[in-house]
């Protein structure tokens, strides 16, 4: 993982984003996935063919089930760092 921007307290910097319409704040650099599940976010996309909802489950790229929608093209949640006014949408 890479190193979060840090205040001068040592604190990681919090940053505002947007996921699906609704504003959130994370750690700077953190990944999408993560910010989102410690603000109770788990519903990240639904399942193309039944609808069932679906959030991050191997957070390592692979599994495909966290993608997200982040400036026109599917982006794997767990591997998206958020920063300042990021904005993300289901995907669908």
């Amino acid at each position: 993982m890479g190193q979060e921007r840090q205040e001068s307290d040592g604190a990681a910097r919090q940053v505002g984003f947007v996921f699906d319409g609704t504003h959130y704040r994370g750690r700077d650099n953190q990944p999408l996935a993560i910010a989102l599940l410690a603000a109770g976010q788990r519903h990240l996309r639904d399942e193309p063919v039944r609808g069932e909802p679906r959030g991050a489950f191997c957070m390592m790229g692979i599994c495909q089930d966290c993608v997200v929608i982040f400036e026109g093209r599917k982006v794997e949640a767990c591997r998206l760092r958020i920063f300042e006014g990021l904005v993300a949408e289901r995907a669908p």
